[in-house]
């Protein structure tokens, strides 16, 4: 009685163990196929689309012998500043040639670095419920529901850019990333370019100083520096520099409609920090030339004009910039009166 009964229970582990050669080969052709795509690209960023979503994820279930780093992407929202999608990409494609860089010899399981686009891959924007971007998802080898299986990266993520994206990876995958291989910002060909140029000029330039023809001569250009040096420092440049603020904004309420100002004190736009920054640039210039030029004026009645011009426009700057810091903060700014006047 024993025969009947061990005979189907044998009749399937022969079945698995010989469709079990085929599982493996299949899942060794899907890594050799990426390896291929990665290997074509000059990044390492494997362009995927609908049909290889379906053929990688939903038709091969896990456990796979590969994890994905996937980049949504959308073309038509490149030229939206605010959202960084052009920066962020470049980052994407940095840290994706510095892994494979630093790890020549793939480790198990692979971690290959994908991308997909709005237009070409709705289904797959469906299928992980993408609907804002930027979006970069992490799409493990256990990964089941690849909506609820894989793991987002916030936007603190990617804050630092490559360097924090890395930190990502490691963190949820326990691979190492390794530094990241930025390109120099001079190419060894440009620096001999410009070491022979400027042993070239050299002698002309030593003859120019010394008969002192040159621009650094020029009072001008220094009074011109200087303004630029002021305008920067006191309109909030480089604060829009580091990080990264676009002038304008789009209204949430009506996309017709461009914001320049942002009331709060946690953001600054950049169009505000210049229009702050020209006012304070109007009253340093007026100063200056009463303290500079227009001492030197001889008529009495030309400069109590121009004193009074100068009072007026310096006012009505000082109370915009107050008005406007207000406004946005919230904080009141009042006029100190010494107690003896009171």
């Amino acid at each position: 009685m024993a025969t009947p009964r061990s005979t189907p229970l044998s009749l399937l582990l022969l079945l698995l163990v010989s469709f079990l050669p085929l599982l493996t080969t299949a899942s060794d052709d899907l890594v050799s196929d990426l390896l291929t795509l990665q290997s074509q690209s000059p990044s390492g960023v494997i362009h995927l689309t609908d049909p290889l979503i379906s053929r990688l994820l939903t038709s091969n279930p896990p456990p796979r012998p590969f994890s994905l780093l996937l980049f949504f992407d959308a073309q038509q929202l490149h030229d939206k500043s605010e959202l960084r999608l052009k920066p962020l990409k470049s980052e994407f494609s940095l840290l994706a040639s510095s892994f494979i860089q630093n790890n020549p010899n793939p480790n198990k399981p692979h971690l290959f670095f994908c991308d997909l686009e709005f237009r070409e891959s709705q289904q797959s924007f469906a299928l992980f419920s993408v609907n804002s971007l930027p979006h970069i998802r992490l799409v493990p080898s256990t990964a089941l529901d690849l909506k609820a299986d894989s793991i987002q990266m916030e936007a603190g993520d990617f804050s630092r850019l490559a360097e924090s994206m890395a930190e990502f990876v490691e963190s949820k995958t326990q691979l190492t990333v390794g530094p990241i291989h930025r390109p120099p910002v001079v190419s060894k060909k440009q620096v001999i370019v410009m070491v022979a140029g400027l042993l070239v000029l050299m002698p002309f330039v030593i003859k120019r100083v010394v008969a002192g023809e040159t621009l650094l001569h020029d009072p001008n250009l220094w009074l011109a520096g200087a303004v630029f040096i002021y305008f920067f420092s006191v309109s909030g440049a480089m604060h829009n520099i580091i990080r990264h603020m676009p002038m304008f904004m789009v209204d949430r309420d009506d996309p017709s409609k461009l914001v320049f100002f942002y009331q709060g004190s946690g953001m600054q736009l950049g169009a505000e920090g210049f229009a702050v920054g020209f006012l304070y640039t109007v009253v340093g210039l007026l100063l200056a030339f009463v303290t500079h030029v227009l001492v030197r004026v001889r008529d009495v009645k030309v400069q109590r004009v121009v004193m009074i011009f100068a009072l007026v426009v310096s006012f009505w700057a000082v109370k915009k910039v107050v008005f406007l810091d207000n406004w946005k903060t919230g904080y009141g700014i009042h006029m100190y009166w010494p107690s003896s006047w009171q």
